[in-house]
């Protein structure tokens, strides 16, 4: 059984000046919208996940609670379900897939929300990683629609040190003789286990592993954690999928665009949202001081790092009850303001 429907977005010119024909954009919602249409939360999915990874975060008595409001996860451009590498027929299949940026994306998430739904008002947009590039994206691209915006682990701006890791993933993925340039029939399952190997490294803090606390999660070992956790979380996915949202990831930057020109301070003076923009405290890929940075030009937002050493992983995807209440609190609290 799908639990997700597709938005038919017919021919989308992108800023890489590709058109992506007959363009999908997949998402599934939670809870009711209200007459008003006021009660609306959009939640965008991360680097490699779709919808299901983002559901630990929904639930009732939760900040996001169905039973209050109307939830849309959409899933990202390149994630396997909504127009990706892997499901867009040729020409612009496999290693042809155009780059799609986070402009883009939401862009497409904006034509969901106003032309499928009606909706004028979003109360929150808030994501973990690349959703937290998206939420940034949306508060900068429509400042007079959205109220709320809670970042978390992830920048506005990808840093120059984030764009050299993800060239350390790129490598390690297209090392693999069988990726064959992005023509594959096969996976390329040894550049898979090694782009896992790389992000290992760096899903996680220093902290993190001193203090061995993968044995506390069910692995017998560090080997068994690397080859169980990473390998296996990266063995499910398409490589195109994974290079094509490594892309978007590595243009992120809200102001790279016709609405501000490549001016960063100005993009973030205008998101108008009230904000709470939480870095992890100890994560390696975007690392607060960026986030201060952030926060501190925008008008209405507060700094708020997740004290904890798990790294970026602090963020998600559920894993840790005690970083789970922290967000789950802001929002809250976020959503009262």
């Amino acid at each position: 059984m799908q639990d997700y429907k597709i938005f038919e977005l017919g021919d989308v010119v992108l800023q890489s000046g590709a058109t992506l024909r007959d363009a999908k954009l997949a998402y599934k919602t939670f809870g009711t919208l209200n007459a008003a249409k006021d009660n609306v939360i959009v939640y965008p999915t991360w680097y490699s996940g779709q919808h299901y990874d983002n559901e630990w975060l929904i639930g009732p008595g939760m900040a996001l609670d169905p039973d209050k409001y109307f939830i849309i996860i959409p899933n990202m451009l390149g994630n396997g379900l909504s127009s990706s590498p892997s499901n867009t027929p040729e020409p612009y299949n496999q290693a042809r897939f155009p780059g799609v940026t986070s402009f883009d994306n939401v862009n497409l998430q904006h034509r969901l929300v106003t032309e499928l739904f009606g909706i004028e008002k979003i109360k929150l947009v808030t994501g973990w990683s690349m959703g937290a590039q998206q939420t940034f994206q949306w508060g900068a691209s429509f400042p007079d629609m959205v109220e709320r915006i809670m970042p978390f682990c992830g920048s506005a701006k990808t840093s120059v040190h984030n764009f050299v890791f993800l060239e350390s993933v790129k490598a390690a993925l297209t090392a693999d003789a069988a990726w064959n340039n992005g023509w594959y029939d096969t996976p390329p399952k040894k550049g898979l286990r090694a782009m896992a190997r790389v992000y290992a490294g760096w899903g996680f803090s220093q902290a993190f592993y001193r203090e061995k606390l993968y044995l506390q999660y069910g692995y017998s070992s560090l080997e068994d954690f690397l080859v169980a956790f990473w390998e296996g979380f990266f063995l499910v996915k398409d490589a195109n999928n994974l290079l094509a949202m490594l892309w978007t990831w590595q243009q992120g930057d809200i102001s790279n665009n016709p609405i501000y020109n490549g001016d960063f301070e100005k993009a973030l003076g205008a998101i108008k949202a009230k904000a709470i923009v939480m870095p992890g405290q100890t994560d390696l890929y975007f690392p607060p001081e960026d986030n201060e940075y952030e926060a501190s030009k925008m008008p209405n937002a507060e700094y708020r790092p997740i004290p904890s050493i798990w790294g970026h992983f602090a963020g998600g995807p559920g894993m840790n009850k005690v970083d789970v209440k922290f967000i789950d609190d802001a929002l809250k609290e976020l959503l009262a303001s």
